[in-house]
């Protein structure tokens, strides 16, 4: 009972201080997930705590268990309108990009350090898989939100990579563990099986919970507690079958984050706690597995696996697979240096050590060591290159708090939003019956110095003011751009970025020239609509925060509707 106390005490004492450590974190700027497999490593045989911790099963139990919930969390928040711009591109990293970088990666290592072509192939493999849940984890702590071509990219490849990881690793352990040779006709019908099965159990999984919340009245505390459920024995029954259970969870998440459920607020709000909580538990207990003082004896190795990974791999790799896609050159830049480790290769290293294979320390040691060094330079450094490659956009404006009404009866989900006005907010000194919406919602009421006011068409709105509306679900930008405030000035103003004035996507380049400097043009130029020419430019790929500059003027795409077509520019000084 003592025992079982004393571990009690210990974990809880290490995820209370996880957390706290997360304020530092912020300040100074540290990816959290280091953080996490710090203090990990502090408590651990060579740290202050000197808790001896040999078991690979329970970690990659805890590691598999979280990673699953972590993608499906990642499924719910990619929305359909990101695959218009970056399903092709996201796919090629991928697949194409995955290999490229295992093969890249090992042939460095079979270069440099004469090791054998599987041994180098495995190394390789577990390194391949980049970490969504590090990258956007470490972009939200720094309040930068990123232009939609880039995140989704990021997003998708990260979502949809690990499957491919897995399945090289499993391949490459197996064919070290019994000596057979690799055979390609082998290794491809087992990608094309563990993609095939794992599609069909995501659509399946996830088309099974969207029609049981729709029949089943289950009370919206429940609701959360089963999409967790479900997404864990969907990935389980997958990863039975021998097929990917990571993708079957990702697919999963997407179907339902895009089913317009009534109870997804309430789904993310849970799932969001989950995975932070999944992620310091994986980091922590990976971080108590590595012994810090058995890292220098592959130092050199790791080392410079490490720098080839990111200084040649990554870049070739991506070059390679965003070639056919025409992506603007500073995107690639970005691209290529954000393939972030987190905690998949550490859990794929598990794989060599539960099998037995001869120096599987070596794996484990090495795949913990790239990722340190990923966390350090790539971590700290993802942020700051984002703002000067000029690939910052402004937040979507969204309430500070939403409470979904999943009870009423309606054919679109209500909800009720509140919104705190800023200095910058356009309703700020303004009345209800003065704010131009598109979409008008139904006034509640303002709390002002903690007092409520009923709604009142003649109030007029100050700052600090919390006004509550009730809208539809489907509505909730277009009021959001009306009420909505920025954070405070710590994130990038849409007036700073777009510009003060915008011009309706329809209009051609000759009636914008009659009033702005766009200097010299053809005449077939001058004829295009301004969402024509950014569509010759960017291919068709057109999202918010695309620009160019014409003569004296830099024109900014502004908005795009759900099918892609633009709809509003904004212009200013170049």
């Amino acid at each position: 009972m003592n025992d079982v106390i004393g571990i009690m005490l210990l974990g809880g004492a290490l995820l209370v201080f996880s957390i706290l450590a997360s304020v530092l974190s912020n300040r100074i700027g540290a990816p959290l997930l280091l953080v996490f497999l710090c203090i990990g490593m502090l408590a651990g045989e060579d740290g202050v705590l000197g808790i001896e911790f040999d078991n690979p099963q329970l970690s990659f139990f805890i590691g598999s268990l979280a990673l699953a919930i972590i993608l499906f969390d990642g499924g719910m928040r990619t929305h359909q309108d990101r695959f218009r711009v970056a399903l092709w591109p996201a796919i090629s990293l991928s697949t194409l990009g995955v290999a490229l970088t295992c093969t890249i990666t090992a042939a460095g290592a079979v270069w440099l350090f004469d090791l054998p072509w599987p041994t180098a192939m495995l190394i390789g493999a577990l390194l391949s898989s980049t970490d969504a849940a590090a990258v956007f984890g470490i972009f939200q702590s720094r309040g930068v939100t990123l232009k939609q071509r880039v995140a989704s990219t990021l997003e998708i490849e990260s979502g949809t990579n690990d499957p491919m990881a897995v399945i090289l690793t499993m391949t490459l352990t197996t064919a070290l563990a019994t000596g057979a040779s690799l055979d390609m006709l082998s290794l491809g019908t087992n990608v094309l099986w563990q993609l095939v099965i794992g599609l069909v159990a995501g659509w399946i999984g996830g088309q099974a919970f969207i029609q049981l919340v729709r029949r089943i009245p289950l009370d919206f505390t429940f609701v959360p507690l089963l999409a967790a459920a479900s997404a864990i024995l969907v990935f389980s029954l997958t990863a039975k079958a021998n097929a990917s259970g990571f993708l079957a969870v990702y697919l999963m998440g997407y179907l339902i984050g895009n089913a317009r459920l009534p109870q997804l607020v309430h789904i993310l709000q849970v799932q969001d706690g989950l995975t932070w909580l999944g992620q310091i538990l994986m980091f922590l207990i990976l971080g108590l597995l590595v012994t810090p003082s058995h890292l220098m004896d592959n130092a050199a190795l790791s080392l410079s696996v490490a720098l080839i990974l990111i200084f040649i791999a990554r870049p070739l790799a991506t070059l390679i697979c965003l070639a056919p896609f025409s992506f603007p050159w500073r995107e690639q830049v970005f691209i290529s240096w954000v393939g972030l480790r987190g905690a998949v290769p550490i859990i794929l290293a598990l794989y060599p050590w539960l099998s037995g294979l001869e120096y599987q320390a070596l794996y484990f040691d090495v795949a913990f060591f790239v990722v340190l060094i990923s966390l350090l330079v790539q971590g700290w450094t993802m942020a700051p290159l984002a703002r000067w490659l000029g690939l910052e956009v402004p937040p979507i404006p969204e309430p500070a708090q939403r409470v979904p009404l999943e009870s009423l009866p309606s054919a679109d989900p209500l909800e009720v939003w509140c919104f705190p006005i800023g200095t910058d907010s356009l309703a700020l000194e303004h009345h209800w019956q003065e704010l131009n919406f598109t979409h008008r919602p139904c006034f509640i009421g303002v709390l002002r110095d903690n007092e409520w006011l009923q709604a009142d068409p003649a109030l007029r709105f100050k700052q600090d003011d919390q006004v509550l509306v009730m809208g539809r679900v489907a509505d909730i930008e277009s009021v959001s751009r009306v009420l909505a405030s920025s954070n405070e000035g710590k994130q990038l103003r849409e007036s700073d970025f777009f510009g003060a004035f915008s011009l309706h996507a329809s209009l051609t380049l000759a009636e914008v020239a009659e009033f702005y400097p766009l200097g010299e043009l053809p005449e077939e130029k001058r004829q295009l609509s301004l969402a024509d020419f950014f569509g010759r430019k960017f291919h068709r790929r057109v999202v918010v925060g695309d620009n160019l500059t014409l003569g004296g003027v830099v024109l900014t795409v502004r908005q795009v509707d759900e099918a892609g077509n633009i709809e509003s520019v904004g212009i200013k000084e170049a």
